[in-house]
């Protein structure tokens, strides 16, 4: 699936229209931008400091806009950006979903 266009569409955005939230998304410009860091720099392991700073750059339009909180939603950006670099609380979906199927296995009988 195309990054660029996930953020538009309804996998997460609906689900938290659902619960009662205001969902924003970055521009389609910075859609773009960060597609393109995604694609051609971390699932290459590139990690640029300069790539770093636009994701915080537009966490933090986000955030000036009115957001609370922002969902890393590609498995790669967790590489990127941590909690330290946003004033604003991170949802890393791949720690989440691995925490999920951690709880999951657990919680399972095996015998």
């Amino acid at each position: 699936m195309d990054t660029q266009f996930t953020m538009t569409q309804g996998f997460y955005k609906q689900r938290l229209i659902d619960a009662g939230l205001k969902v924003l998304i970055p521009a389609e410009d910075e859609r773009a931008e960060v597609h393109r860091i995604i694609k051609k720099e971390l699932c290459v392991g590139k990690f640029k400091d300069s790539s770093r700073e636009y994701y915080i750059d537009v966490i933090t339009k986000l955030a000036e806009q009115g957001a609370e909180g922002v969902i890393l939603g590609c498995t790669e950006v967790g590489l990127l950006i941590t909690q330290d670099d946003s004033l604003i609380p991170v949802f890393d979906t791949t720690v989440i979903h691995a925490a999920a199927a951690v709880r999951f296995l657990v919680d399972k009988d095996f015998t």
